[in-house]
């Protein structure tokens, strides 16, 4: 089994981030990067103010349900893709691009970092530029993609297996 982070990077719903945090647990993810805007649960040294904290972290529960005390987090404004790539990790984004590889398509590597965009406009190009692989999953119906935390598993499942 491949020992995979997540890296949520602006994502702006609490609920997506609680669901992440749910499903990053059912499938054994090591840690969860929160980056950007994501909102994030508190945690020992958070220098939030303590009402916006508690706020969020009420929020996250509530569809993380535990989760978010289960799975190791960390937060970090810009996520550091060098210092994972340079500890093994293939960096893996979850998008739709001209080189993006189907995710029935895609081989997972022993280490991969699965690295989530906000939820209308996904990846920054910056970040996309700095991924190994990008893969997309298939979409049937008229919308264009999924929910970001509905994707999550569906990656998760794919690289999982």
């Amino acid at each position: 089994m491949p020992e995979i982070i997540v890296i949520a990077h602006n994502i702006r719903s609490t609920h997506n981030v609680g669901s992440i945090f749910r499903t990053a647990e059912g499938f054994g993810v090591t840690k969860i990067i929160l980056s950007g805007y994501t909102p994030y649960p508190v945690f020992s040294g958070d220098t939030r103010l303590p009402h916006i904290a508690q706020k969020l972290t009420a929020q996250i529960h509530k569809t993380a349900l535990g989760a978010e005390d289960i799975v190791q987090f960390e937060y970090q404004d810009n996520p550091d893709i060098t210092v994972l790539r340079d500890e093994g990790y293939r960096i893996v984004g979850l998008e739709q691009d001209s080189r993006s590889v189907l995710l029935a398509d895609y081989q997972t590597p022993d280490r991969a970092v699965l690295l989530l965009g906000e939820e209308v406009h996904g990846i920054t190009d910056d970040l996309r530029e700095l991924c190994d692989d990008l893969i997309e999953i298939p979409m049937q119906g008229q919308k264009e993609s999924f929910n970001v935390s509905v994707a999550t598993g569906i990656a998760l499942y794919a690289l999982s297996i």
